[in-house]
């Protein structure tokens, strides 16, 4: 069967499971028809269509029955069946022998070749079935890295090795050549790269090591909440943190200022950039590492799961060809990596984005992105001037923080720009008062503004081992919530289990206040109305607030009311 005839049955597959609606199909097939790339790959990456569901459409169309790998443990006899290099190029996993058939999960049926091979290898009839392909992977890591020592193991193991030892008190007398050697013994490095790949299987966002008078803690931030972990000795404080810096290309010899790097590594079956920070306190140097894995980005703005109508509005709003989308929420509220899933939705041949970012968090292919450096004079505002004279289509600025910056982007969006940024505030309606307080004249705001957006991350419960949960009627009065809202659904609250790492929750989402700015609301802004009335028309043009997305999430079971009551409670 040739290309062209499987896309066109896969599609009917799609559309009659109702994975997909015809106007998404409709744009997906002409895309993947100028660039000349395969339907199932383009809708997964984009996020159109989850693997899973791609997984039961190819294994309808092959006839294969499609398998769950998400609770699955591998039995060892059976991978020792079929080499440990065959089972990781081709991602197979054998589930079942029974008599000479063996049963094998594929994570890619098209490949005939796996089939023939994994017969020839094993000498046995084999059956395949149909596994999502991260879902393998999964696995697969899960069982070859479970034997490898983690952290805690390596930090015994060093407890009483004598090849390390740095006094604090005597810190200052240690010469240069004696902390380089110091740096490089093998204690040293096995318990820094110990303490990066723990952090990569807990899927940390930060690495935070701050010492003590007497002892070094390390923390992981997961999910936005920071947990402790056994660390190492006191004593191996100076050479860990020397070992840091040169991985980071600082100056080693340097201990009184700020330090900041960057690296590079390589860890289950990852590649991360790794972002360092050094503060100097009073019993050392502190560290904090950013890391900053470019596979947890949304492909899309479809991948961010917001809701109907606000998808909608932001999709219309970035499609427009000039004007001005404001992202706004707290600090570490997800702004940057929203606006990084617009712009790739928007990152084409023909377009020429330019990002001015301080720092650059995600080097994205296609994007031109300048780091801020206010230390030489380059500004958010005097990277923005020389931006436009790059010739951009799209600017995207890291933050509006002063006047200048909102002039020149306000300016930019009037001269045919599409600018999309960031600002520090509580909701959509406060980002209009916040420009106009900055001092833009309200009849430009209105000219300019496409889109305010505010957001907050909440933490996901562990689907694994969530369990139902009776509603608060305490939360109820607290924050005045009809109760008859939740009829007829079920709550749940966190349990935690091997999988979240007995945390309860796993993975986080973003909570969505989008305001299209319409006619209504233009008329308003020339008014100079007030915040509340700007949110009040909004609502009332159907607007949902981040307390009403959080609640719906949920009524859906995705997270707790406690958890959504605590990100929106100010709301």
């Amino acid at each position: 069967m040739d290309r062209q005839s499987f896309s066109d049955k896969l599609s009917l597959i799609l559309l009659r499971r109702g994975m997909i609606s015809p106007a998404a199909l409709q744009e997906a097939q002409q895309t993947v028809q100028e660039q000349g790339q395969r339907l199932e790959e383009y809708l997964v990456a984009k996020q159109v269509v989850n693997e899973t569901q791609m997984t039961l459409a190819i294994a309808e169309f092959l006839g294969l029955a499609p398998i769950s790998l998400a609770h699955f443990i591998p039995d060892e006899s059976l991978l020792k069946l079929v080499p440990r290099e065959t089972i990781k190029r081709c991602l197979v996993i054998p589930l079942a022998k029974v008599g000479k058939v063996l049963t094998v999960a594929l994570s890619d049926p098209f490949n005939v070749g796996t089939l023939d091979e994994l017969q020839s290898t094993t000498g046995l009839k084999i059956v395949p079935v149909v596994s999502p392909e991260k879902e393998v992977k999964d696995v697969l890591q899960k069982f070859y890295e479970q034997t490898s020592p983690d952290l805690q193991q390596i930090l015994e193991n060093v407890a009483g090795d004598e090849e390390v030892e740095v006094s604090h008190e005597k810190q200052e007398e240690i010469s240069l050549d004696e902390m380089l050697s110091q740096t490089e013994s093998a204690p040293v490095i096995r318990i820094v790269n110990s303490i990066i790949v723990e952090a990569l299987r807990r899927r940390a966002s930060d690495i935070h090591m701050q010492p003590m008078e007497k002892t070094l803690r390390l923390r992981y931030r997961i999910d936005g909440d920071l947990y402790e972990v056994p660390s190492a000795p006191k004593n191996l404080q100076a050479a860990i943190v020397s070992r840091i810096k040169i991985m980071a290309n600082m100056n080693i010899a340097e201990r009184r200022v700020p330090q900041d790097g960057r690296f590079r590594v390589k860890a289950l079956g990852k590649e991360v950039d790794v972002r360092v920070n050094l503060l100097p306190m009073i019993f050392g140097e502190k560290v904090a590492m950013r890391i900053l894995d470019k596979a947890s980005l949304a492909p899309s703005l479809a991948a961010l799961e917001l809701d109907k109508r606000a998808y909608e509005a932001f999709a219309y709003a970035i499609s427009q060809p000039h004007g001005i989308i404001l992202v706004t929420g707290p600090t570490g509220s997800g702004k940057t990596t929203t606006l990084y899933s617009a712009l790739q939705d928007l990152n084409k041949m023909e377009v020429n984005i330019v990002t001015t970012e301080d720092p650059v968090e995600y080097q994205l292919a296609g994007i031109n992105q300048v780091q801020v450096n206010e230390k030489v004079g380059l500004t958010f505002a005097g990277a923005l001037r020389s931006i436009l004279r790059q010739d951009p289509d799209i600017v995207m600025v890291g933050e509006i923080r002063d006047l200048e910056t909102a002039a020149i982007a306000v300016k930019s969006a009037l001269t045919g720009h599409l600018v999309l940024s960031t600002l520090h505030t509580n909701d959509a309606a406060t980002s209009v008062t916040r420009l106009r307080d900055m001092g833009v004249e309200p009849f430009l705001l209105a000219s300019c503004l496409v889109l305010g957006q505010a957001q907050r991350l909440y933490k996901k419960l562990c689907p694994a081992c969530r369990k139902p949960a009776k509603l608060s009627l305490e939360n109820l009065r607290m924050y005045n919530l009809d109760a008859k809202y939740f009829e007829g659904a079920t709550l749940f609250t966190a349990a935690g289990c091997p999988k979240c790492l007995n945390i309860g929750y796993r993975g986080r989402g973003a909570l969505m206040e989008v305001l299209p700015v319409d006619d209504a609301i233009r008329h308003l802004i020339l008014k100079n109305a007030s915040t509340g009335e700007i949110a009040k028309k909004a609502v009332e043009n159907g607007m949902l607030t981040l307390r009403m997305v959080g609640l719906e999430k949920v009524k859906q079971g995705i997270t707790t009311l406690e958890e959504v009551l605590s990100e929106t409670g100010g709301d």
